[in-house]
């Protein structure tokens, strides 16, 4: 299948970062799955990714990086019309409590992940999270069927005129 979707995992050490790709593998054969190791390198991953018309349908972000810090960076993301609808998950052990309100009141944040985590807490936030990308984004939900939430994804087919011949 053609990846027309991403998820971005945003973490700076090496070894927690191929950790966080290796849960997602599942999703490899549907997303576009890319890293960054800090807000800067996401960036420049964002651009390329938006020059290729691939959306992000869910980020991954720790909370320390080096230089700007991921709370910071998700609350740029859910200003910008962009990166509205993208699903963004704080994934850290160290953010406090402030960082965790901002992270909720102003960056949007849909899930909280704490270090360590447990991988099938990985597996299913990131086919949650997914299925509510495809679902709000407005998105063909056939394609994702075998990887997100069937019965969510019905009811969205149900609600909307995906099969139509047009």
């Amino acid at each position: 299948m053609k990846n027309e979707l991403a998820i971005l995992c945003i973490e700076d050490e090496p070894d927690v970062l191929d950790a966080l790709v290796r849960d997602l593998a599942a999703f490899e054969d549907y997303f576009l799955v890319e890293t960054a190791s800090d807000v800067n390198e996401a960036e420049g991953v964002l651009d390329r990714l938006r020059a290729s018309n691939t959306a992000v349908g869910l980020i991954f972000c720790d909370h320390i990086l080096p230089g700007k810090n991921g709370v910071d960076f998700l609350v740029e993301l859910h200003k910008n019309p962009d990166t509205r609808l993208t699903r963004k998950v704080l994934f850290t052990g160290q953010a406090g409590l402030e960082a965790t309100v901002t992270a909720v009141n102003r960056a949007g944040l849909h899930y909280y992940i704490a270090k360590p985590w447990n991988p099938e807490e990985v597996v299913a936030c990131a086919r949650e999270q997914l299925t509510r990308y495809v679902i709000q984004a407005g998105l063909n939900p056939l394609p994702y069927m075998k990887i997100l939430d069937t019965d969510q994804l019905s009811a969205a087919i149900a609600r909307r005129d995906f099969l139509t011949d047009r």
